[in-house]
């Protein structure tokens, strides 16, 4: 069973920078990675999607800002998250496109 676990979520300055990580243990990272937040009280969206040779698609929110990548030697998918906002402010999670596997996620909160 592959377990799938977030890093790097933290506090941040409205500008700022943070890279979250999720490692696969137990197996391989699925082809086609994703990570996606929910903010308190709002749905869930889908953030970033990356395929195991390395496209990449985002949200309208987050392109141009947000750099998904993913070291399958290292069996990580990355997130790096710059010019953050506070609307940003999320749970973040990584999981596999069908959704069957899920990180416990991480917490990135943006101060204004």
């Amino acid at each position: 069973q592959v377990r799938l676990v977030e890093s790097g979520g933290g506090l941040v300055q409205t500008g700022g920078s943070l890279r979250l990580s999720c490692a696969a243990s137990g197996g391989s990272i699925f082809s086609v990675m994703a990570w996606s937040r929910q903010a308190q009280g709002k749905q869930r969206e889908l953030v970033a999607i990356t395929s195991y040779s390395g496209t990449t698609n985002y949200a309208d929110s987050v392109k141009g800002r947000f750099t998904i990548s993913r070291d399958n030697a290292k069996n990580t998918v990355y997130l790096q998250m710059n010019s953050l906002k506070p609307e940003d402010t999320a749970v973040y999670y990584c999981h596999d496109v069908s959704g069957r596997y899920w990180g416990q996620g991480t917490q990135v909160t943006v101060s204004s």
